[in-house]
């Protein structure tokens, strides 16, 4: 849904310079995302947004806004960063991966085009004063293909103390992650898509890359959470839960959430919807291996979606509908801790009381 507010005609000169490219021998190289597309003169690279215009990669994707609107910041997920706020949502057309199970197959499969509605970040900004919201979220497509508009959006709110968050597959360049971090960008919902030994769907896919990023964004001081869709007869096997399991704990460590989420078929994939059974099972396993914030999502059962103490037990975040119930944790500083036990929770950025969201 787009607001219908501060739009500008897509006829406008929309088109900005790309920030990440090199020129070669043949053509321009992106350097936005891992994919690294060589686009030749007059072509664009696989996303739709970068196109080589006489030797110079520009970005035609540019602001073109394809939906905004306010959410909570719990359906990302997040379910450890500024809990119970909301975030203006926003995202524009293409993606650099084609999921052929992806929800939003009509925004991310679609390029964009020079009649798309643009908003400019000083818009989007003003949009997110009047609906009240905490921060930005980039998603629904993946925000990779709208990079420069990031940044020139990071720019826009400096000082403004609303957060910006990206829902991503992580298959960004480390200079991309740089950059963005850099720029404020610190909470990030990473898809896990996967694993060395996917054949069915993204077999040219280096799943490697996407816990790489991860870790880059925990080592300049983001937050990540890392989403994990289970699809039936695609990445559930065992050796692919084994491997997602090991690189989360080995790279990411035990204390960064993975959401474990049920499939559901869309678009052009039919298996099966995931078993509860599979869940539970990847969900044990993960505790038993010692992670210590695992979730069960796209189930709507409260039970799963709620934090507890790793240590004693205590309820701490109650969840429900992506709202916080109940919020039972002790804040000094910047730091949050069980009441009952005194163990540190992460948790990044305040608790948003209830109050009347617009979304």
């Amino acid at each position: 849904m787009v607001l219908g507010l501060d739009l500008v005609p897509g006829v406008l000169p929309v088109t900005r310079d790309a920030r990440l490219w090199k020129a070669i021998d043949n053509g321009v190289q992106c350097l936005v995302c891992e994919r690294r597309c060589v686009i030749l003169e007059g072509r664009v690279g696989l996303c739709g947004s970068y196109k080589n215009v006489g030797g110079v990669l520009k970005h035609v994707g540019y602001g073109r806004i394809s939906a905004v609107e306010s959410r909570p910041i719990e359906i990302k997920p997040l379910f450890h960063y500024w809990p119970n706020s909301t975030a203006l949502t926003f995202s524009t057309w293409g993606c650099n991966f084609y999921c052929p199970w992806c929800q939003n197959h009509h925004l991310s499969f679609r390029p964009p085009r020079e009649d798309d509605e643009h908003i400019p970040p000083e818009n989007l900004f003003r949009i997110a004063i009047r609906t009240g919201d905490e921060g930005f979220s980039a998603s629904f497509n993946e925000p990779t293909v709208n990079f420069d508009y990031l940044l020139d959006l990071a720019e826009v709110i400096r000082g403004s103390g609303l957060y910006l968050m990206i829902v991503t597959n992580g298959y960004q360049t480390l200079e991309a992650v740089k950059a963005l971090v850099e720029v404020g960008y610190d909470g990030w919902s990473i898809d896990i898509k996967g694993c060395p030994k996917i054949k069915k769907a993204l077999p040219n896919i280096d799943h490697r890359i996407v816990y790489r990023n991860a870790k880059a964004v925990l080592d300049m001081g983001g937050h990540v959470e890392m989403v994990y869709l289970v699809v039936t007869n695609t990445n559930d096997f065992d050796e692919c839960v084994e491997w997602i399991i090991d690189n989360h704990l080995n790279i990411l460590g035990e204390k960064v959430p993975l959401h474990v989420n049920r499939y559901y078929p869309a678009h052009k994939w039919r298996e099966p919807v995931t078993p509860m059974e599979k869940l539970f099972a990847i969900a044990q396993r993960a505790k038993k291996e010692g992670l210590e914030y695992i979730y069960i999502g796209n189930i709507n059962n409260p039970e799963l979606e709620s934090t507890k103490c790793p240590k004693c037990g205590k309820m701490l975040i109650y969840r429900r509908w992506y709202r916080v119930w109940e919020f039972n944790l002790d804040r000094n500083g910047e730091k949050y801790r069980c009441p009952k036990c005194g163990y540190e929770v992460p948790v990044r950025g305040r608790y948003i009381p209830w109050k009347r969201h617009i979304f």
